[in-house]
């Protein structure tokens, strides 16, 4: 198939269109490359799919990878853009579309709430028209734990009322559901949207958990433990995230049923809730270091607890994320010391 991975410079895209160029897909990237953090990372990640980071860094421009047998070609646009998206469809001719660009953090929305809703509900609206009017089969999103808000019940399922968000992230997040929703039944085309929760592993965002303990207890820095460690978290390792989100894709396209018009979604999460304070010392372990840990309140837009139930994705697609948080951990620790040489 050819597909549209938005968001492709990004920790989960550039799994993702990685693990579909690997299954012999061929994958055209989008990301606007924005500084919410250092935008070194993500022309690391493209140079992984043989990108070159000078062409990368041209607006609007679709270079392709220069790796053999990769069919990966990117270019550098933003979805906020109702001018040069249409045009990239219509001349791309793509058969799904997965859409994981987003302006991410929770915390960072109650700081700059206008980047979100430029990027996540301008933004994936523009997708949605696109699909629309370039009859694309079936658009996969990113959507988030995050919608779960202040519910209590655990674990979280797609069933439960999502209607109280404490977060503006969290509520572009919902929106997309029901944008989804809308456009599902209105013009006839697939939509599943994913909600993720915590996800960690190899070339992770530095504004994560995963990535700012590692960093802080590495480098001597005191960690700051929010709600004085009282919080658990479903971290979910990115391989299961991605090979979650590959299977979806792949297999509503090979579909002995009809590509009707319908709307799904899904929790893709480790269903387990971990306590933060024995993420940390997984990761207390594997440096064979101890924390300085600086214990603080509870942050705006934070929530305690988060666990995910995926019955519905054993259900639908026979597959549960099980990688654990050991395993997880020295994953990402290996990558972090390659990655700036310890």
């Amino acid at each position: 198939m050819k597909i549209l991975v938005t968001g492709a410079a990004g920790f989960i895209g550039f799994h993702v269109s990685e693990k579909l160029v690997e299954k012999g897909h061929e994958v055209v990237g989008l990301d606007n490359i924005n500084d919410y953090y250092d935008p070194k990372l993500k022309y690391d990640r493209l140079s992984e799919l043989g990108i070159d980071s000078e062409k990368a860094k041209k607006f609007n421009i679709l270079s392709k990878s220069k790796l053999p047998n990769v069919s990966f070609s990117f270019i550098r646009l933003d979805l906020a853009d109702r001018q040069a998206l249409p045009g990239l469809f219509s001349s791309q001719k793509f058969d799904i579309v997965c859409n994981l660009a987003a302006q991410a953090g929770v915390r960072y929305s109650i700081e700059n709430p206008e980047a979100y809703v430029d990027s996540n509900i301008v933004g994936f609206l523009n997708i949605l028209e696109c699909c629309r009017h370039n009859a694309i089969e079936h658009l996969v999103y990113a959507s988030s734990s995050s919608v779960y808000g202040l519910n209590e019940k655990i674990p979280f399922e797609t069933s439960d009322s999502v209607d109280h968000p404490i977060s503006l992230y969290a509520a572009t997040k919902k929106s997309n559901e029901l944008m989804a929703h809308t456009y599902s039944h209105l013009y006839g085309f697939a939509t599943t949207g994913l909600r993720f929760f915590t996800v960690y592993g190899p070339w992770g965002r530095p504004d994560m958990a995963m990535f700012l303990f590692t960093d802080a207890i590495i480098n001597d820095r005191p960690i700051k433990v929010f709600n004085k460690g009282a919080m658990e978290r479903d971290f979910t390792y990115i391989d299961d995230i991605t090979e979650g989100v590959v299977r979806i894709i792949e297999k509503k396209k090979d579909s002995k049923n009809n590509l009707k018009a319908d709307y799904q979604i899904y929790n893709i999460g480790n269903n387990s809730s971990v306590k933060l304070l024995d993420f940390i010392s997984a990761i207390e372990q594997k440096l064979e270091k101890t924390a300085s840990k600086e214990m603080l309140p509870m942050q705006p837009g934070d929530v305690e607890r988060t666990w995910a139930n995926v019955d519905d994705l054993i259900n639908d697609y026979d597959y549960r994320p099980n990688t654990s948080i050991e395993k997880g951990v020295s994953a990402f620790i290996d990558w972090y010391k390659k990655y700036y040489k310890i």
